[in-house]
């Protein structure tokens, strides 16, 4: 499924830069409508049905904060700031708003584009509810129970999310920066280097199924089957 993002932003290299990364990363799920200044934004606002906004602040004819009571006015779409903007004032103007999130320029792309993962997930339900099953590998998010080859896992809480994480995303690469902001939270103090230690517990505890956790050297970690492993 596609989703619609308006992008409101003034610096064409910025444009660009984030409209290019995320229909790259998403393989085109995620459809980046630009607007260069507020007007134009507003337009798009008014004529078009977003999944998700991303908002620069200081815009030309109209900034962040009308755009964002505009989309407010007109719908549930989440909203994400992004600005150079830092002060707690606009923050919590934004959020006062209707905004959902934040972001300072200079920023991680990787971190931006889990944030908007993550909104869309809690907006459109992505999340799969009932069971995850990979290979010989069953996950169900509601009881917090997990079957690797028919034999039950008492998985950790970090364990357990990662791997439902993995699960859901299944064949997607998620670097360890996503892992960590997905499992641990924004406001981790901790280095990405932990999630190397949670993966090799997950592994030592899934057994058999250890091999489906593949790893993509200095981008991450992968949950993919591959055929002989499909038959354990």
């Amino acid at each position: 499924m596609a989703y619609t993002i308006l992008l409101a932003e003034d610096e064409t290299a910025m444009r660009e830069v984030i409209t290019d990364y995320f229909t790259e990363k998403s393989g085109g799920a995620l459809r980046i409508v630009p607007a260069a200044d507020g007007g134009e934004a507003l337009r798009q606002i008014e004529e078009t049905t977003f999944d998700l906004l991303l908002l620069d602040i200081m815009l030309p004819g109209a900034d962040g904060f009308t755009l964002c009571r505009a989309a407010r006015e007109k719908g549930d779409a989440p909203i994400l700031f992004v600005t150079a903007r830092e002060d707690e004032a606009d923050k919590l103007h934004g959020y006062g708003l209707g905004a959902d999130d934040y972001v300072v320029k200079p920023f991680s792309l990787a971190v931006l584009y889990a944030k908007v993962q993550a909104l869309l997930r809690r907006a459109k339900g992505l999340t799969r509810e009932g069971r995850l099953t990979v290979g010989a590998l069953t996950l169900d998010p509601d009881s917090g129970t997990v079957f690797a080859n028919g034999a039950r896992l008492d998985l950790p809480p970090k364990e357990f999310a990662l791997l439902r994480l993995l699960m859901e995303q299944r064949g997607q690469l998620l670097s360890r920066e996503a892992l960590l902001v997905r499992v641990w939270g924004w406001d981790f103090d901790g280095t990405d280097r932990v999630i190397d230690s949670h993966i090799k517990k997950l592994r030592r505890a899934l057994g058999p199924c250890a091999g489906y956790i593949k790893t993509v050297v200095k981008a991450g970690y992968r949950l993919e089957v591959d055929e002989d492993e499909g038959k354990t």
